[in-house]
């Protein structure tokens, strides 16, 4: 089949160049990536990942985590399961 139509979108030039520097370290172009992300949506009829809206307790969290709030901080797996009580 002839790969003759074109797709022409705007974004962020930071993202842009980003994920064409992660695509070249796979060896596939972005428009290979575009067909495979179209491919992927016609197989799930819909998205290929889930798209939800955070809660309002995953919100608090993020941005607990963010400003380094409410975090225990670990050395290690030991330390992490010995303030976790296990």
């Amino acid at each position: 089949m002839s790969k003759t139509a074109t797709i022409r979108a705007r974004i962020e030039p930071k993202l842009k160049k980003e994920v064409e520097n992660l695509l070249e370290n796979l060896g596939i172009s972005t428009s290979e990536a575009i067909n495979i992300f179209y491919h992927m949506i016609k197989l799930r009829k819909g998205l290929p990942f889930s798209i939800v809206v955070p809660n309002e307790t995953t919100r608090n969290v993020f941005e607990d985590t963010d400003a380094d709030r409410n975090v225990i901080h670990c050395l290690g797996t030991d330390e992490m399961f010995k303030k976790l009580g296990i």
